[in-house]
Formats: structure tokens, sequence, C-alpha cells
């Protein structure tokens, strides 16, 4: 693929969280009552920058490319650098806010996020840049399992289902207006920075955050501490970089065979680590409601003590991923819903971008204007999500959306062939229906998954939340780009490409009917 293309191909989804363990005790995190009226602004920052960096740095390839004499292989890792570190860090992030605590965890993420885009902003160098990128997804591995945990801990009932819905809308925001913003940035030459402002823009930001974390987050964590599981960690990490290595480079290498090899150890691994996890998983499903039902004479301490070697499981291993989450409906069916819905949703980004600035001749910041068609959709809908989830349950929502998203999807299919060369906003009414789709997805599909799950388990659904929609995104761009660059001529490519996108869609619809009706 030419250099050209590769600057311009979108990174993975957005991330999420992390997992982290359940702790052998079944105390909840200590949390307030009433969350602090700062928690929310925080976390969401953190979201958005973090979301923001995924799609801005696509826009800013080219001109770094220029800037630092970066050659192919350089531009590509100024991508891979970042979604390698932030989905091999996920589950071993999660962990550590059980453990050490999640605000602790999530401020140390935020800080070294800043840190870590002052380096990308002053970076002398295309080797200092990627080293600058992989530290910003390391940062971002750190924070984005304790936002989830902390929303899932820190809110209950509807307050719960609001914040779920403007994650969802920080989300889609940072994504969808992600190549606007940059292009904005670029257009404007703040102080001569050029591209360097799409990564110095985030230094006054997470500042601010940082300064209002302390007063701002309530801590929590796992009240008694889980071990690190040296042995899980070093498994996953490496399956995850196995896997998503080859995802990310294979396309524009043509497969090679280490690709092809990478993808089969890291089935291999993955095994592995699900057998760890299984092992080290507590096999008695005793909680502390049961403890609490001890007969009277049972002291409170007894009741705590057999809830502990109740749970205590095959060894001393503490697993960082709790496999009893997987016994639940909800938890099992909305990770496959996950799934289908981020295969869609990273590979969706890619393909229109590419139509609009291949296919369509349009610049980054035109392009970016085109994007707002999706971002006024998805604000209308994302902004009411959580009222029409409260009237008609989380499945039935998901599915409406996904339904939306198909006959967007639809709309644009049929623009690309009748319309080819007419203008570019004849694709608006289909990107628009989509947008309201999605912005009745991205809140309710991660709520969903999240709800049932005890306090205690807050941090490993968590984290297995976030690792599926990483790799949801990264396995997406892999097989659409199949499809993309297999059509040859332009608009076939994008025609084709957004109808299998479509059936994605029916697919995640189909999933959904898995999920509780009680959901």
């Amino acid at each position: 693929m030419s250099t050209a293309l590769d600057a311009r191909r979108p990174a993975t989804a957005p991330p999420a969280t992390a997992p982290t363990t359940a702790a052998p005790t079944t105390a909840a995190p200590n949390t307030p009552a009433t969350p602090p009226r700062g928690l929310l602004p925080v976390v969401l920052t953190a979201t958005f920058m973090t979301a923001l960096d995924v799609f801005v740095v696509n826009v800013a390839l080219p001109s770094l490319q220029a800037d630092l004499g970066a050659g192919p292989a350089a531009v590509q890792w100024v991508m891979a650098g970042f979604s390698l570190a932030l989905a091999a860090g996920l589950v071993t992030a999660g962990r550590l806010g059980d453990r050490y605590g999640r605000r602790r965890v999530f401020g140390l993420g935020l800080a070294l996020f800043t840190l870590a885009s002052a380096g990308c902003g002053f970076a002398p160098t295309a080797a200092a840049l990627v080293g600058a990128r992989v530290v910003q997804g390391l940062s971002a591995a750190l924070m984005g399992p304790q936002v989830l945990a902390i929303l899932r801990t820190a809110f209950s009932g509807a307050a719960q289902a609001r914040a779920f819905a403007r994650y969802g809308l920080t989300m889609g925001v940072g994504a969808v207006f992600g190549q606007l913003i940059g292009g904005l940035l670029i257009r404007a030459d703040l102080f001569g920075l050029g591209w360097r402002s799409c990564f110095l823009i985030n230094l006054p930001i997470g500042l601010v955050a940082l300064a209002m974390v302390r007063r701002s987050l309530p801590e929590s964590r796992a009240q008694q501490r889980p071990g690190l599981d040296p042995v899980g960690v070093l498994l996953v990490s490496t399956a995850m970089t196995a896997l998503v290595l080859p995802l990310i480079q294979g396309p524009q290498l043509g497969w090679p065979l280490w690709t092809v090899l990478c993808l089969g150890a890291s089935l291999v691994l993955l095994a592995a680590f699900a057998v760890h996890q299984h092992r080290a998983t507590p096999r008695d499903t005793t909680t502390a409601a049961n403890a609490a039902n001890a007969t009277s004479a049972t002291t409170a301490a007894n009741a705590a003590n057999a809830t502990t070697a109740a749970t205590a499981g095959t060894g001393n291993t503490t697993p960082l991923v709790d496999t009893r989450l997987f016994h639940s409906r909800a938890f099992s069916a909305g990770v496959l819903a996950q799934l289908a819905f981020w295969l869609g949703q990273g590979s969706f980004f890619l393909v229109l971008a590419l139509h609009l600035q291949f296919g369509r001749g349009l610049d980054a910041l035109g392009a970016g204007l085109v994007f707002t068609a999706i971002g006024l959709g998805y604000l209308i809908t994302s902004n009411t999500t959580h009222r029409v989830t409260a009237r008609l349950g989380g499945r039935r929502t998901i599915t409406f959306g996904g339904l939306l998203m198909t006959a967007g999807l639809g709309l644009l299919a049929l623009a690309a062939y009748d319309v080819a060369d007419g203008s570019v906003w004849w694709l608006a009414p289909g990107l628009f229906v989509d947008g309201l789709g999605m912005g009745l997805v991205i809140a309710p599909v991660t709520a969903v998954v999240l709800e049932g799950v005890e306090p205690r388990l807050a941090g490993s659904a968590a984290g297995v939340v976030s690792t599926v929609q990483q790799v949801g995104g990264a396995l997406g761009i892999a097989l659409i780009g199949l499809v993309y660059y297999g059509a040859g001529d332009p608009t076939a490519a994008f025609g084709r490409s957004v109808l299998v996108l479509a059936v994605l869609e029916l697919v995640l619809v189909g999933l959904v009917r898995l999920l509780p009706r009680r959901t």
C-alpha cells in the first residue's frame, strides 16, 4: 500500500477499559452515596482525549511524515504503537486498579498520558514520536478500565444510566469529530505548530483534569487486595500483542508468513490464559449475601472467614478475569454484542475516510466536514439514550439502534452506486441515519454488560469489555480491508464494504436477542 494510503488509515476503534479480578472478599468499593459533582467531567475528559488521539493522528500523519522525514514503516508504527500498547495493557491495568485503587491508577495514567502527549508534540524524530505514542497507549490502558469501573461502582439506577449515556456520547464525539478537529487544528496552524498541535492540545486539558482528580474522584478498590497474577499478566499481554500486531500490519504487508504464525500463536496463548484463569477462579458460588444469612450465633468475623474460605480457588492465585462472569447470560451475550458492534465500527470509519479522500478527492478537512453528518445524528440520540432505555429497555433500544444503522448503511450503498459522480453530500442522509443508530447502541451495549456485575467484579468485567472493543476494532479493520482492497474500483469498494457492514449490524441485532428480556 502506498505511503499516502497508510497515512490516512484510521486506527482501531476507541478504547474502553481493562479487566481486573474479583477479590476473594465480597466487600463493595468504598464509594459515597452521592458522587462528587466533578467526577463525570474528569473521567469523561480522559475518555475524550483517548478517543480523540486514536483518530486525530490520521489527519496529522501526512504533514508529520514530511516534517520528520518518516518512512512508511515509521508512519505505520505511529498508529500501531499506540494500539498495541493499549491492547496489551488493558487486562493488567484493570487489576492494578483493583489492587492499588482506581483513582490512584487513573491519576497515574492521566499524568503519563499528558506527559506522553508533550513528548509526541515536541518529538524531534520519527523514532521519538513512535516511542511517545507507545507510552500514550500504555497510559490510555491505565485509564480506560478505571473509567468503566468507577462509573459502575459510583452510580446506580437512573444516575448510572445517565453516566453511561454521557460516556457513550464522549466516545462517539471523540471518534466522529476527531478527524474534523485535527483538520481544523492543522489548518489554523496555531503558533506555527502545524501537526504538533494535534498532540499538544492535550496538555492544558490534561493538566486541568489532573488538578481535579483528588477532590472529584472517590477512591475504590477491592477490599482484600488481589494478587497481580504474573503468569496471567504474561500470557494475556503476549497473546494480545500476537493477535493485534498482525491484524494491524497484515493488510499493508500482504499477510506474510510471520503474521499467520502470530495469529496462530495468539490463539494458543489465549487458550492457555483461559485455562489458567479458570483454574484460579473460585469454585464455590457463595457470596457475601450467603454469608450474611449465616445463623445469628455466627459472628461477623466468622461469616467473613467462611466466605473467604468458600471462595478460595485451587491455589493462591487470584485470576485477572474471574470466569464466573461468563455464567451470567447478560454478560456473555453482551460481550458478543460488543464484539459484533466494534467489528463494524472501526472498519466503517476506515472505509468512509478512504472513500472521501481517495474516491472523492477531498482533503482531510473536507472529509472531516462530511463526518459532521454522522455527528449530528449521533448527538441527537446519544443525549436521550438513557431516557429511551428507561422506556424501552436495553435490549429493545440496542435492537432499534442496530436496525437504524443497517438502514443508514443501506442508504450509503445506494448513494455510492447511484450518484458516484454527484455531490458528496448525497451521502449525508445515510450518514445521518447511521449516526442516529450509533447513538442508541454505544452506551446501552456497554451498560448492559456491566449492569448486573457485582461491584467487586467491576474491574474484571470492565477489562473484558475494553479488550473486546479494542480487538473487535482491529479485527474489523483487517477483515473489511480484504473486501475494500479486493474490489479495485473505489466506488465499488465502498459500496461492497458498507453492505458487509450492514450485515454485521444485523448480526448485532440477532445477538441482542440472546440478552435476558429484563435487561
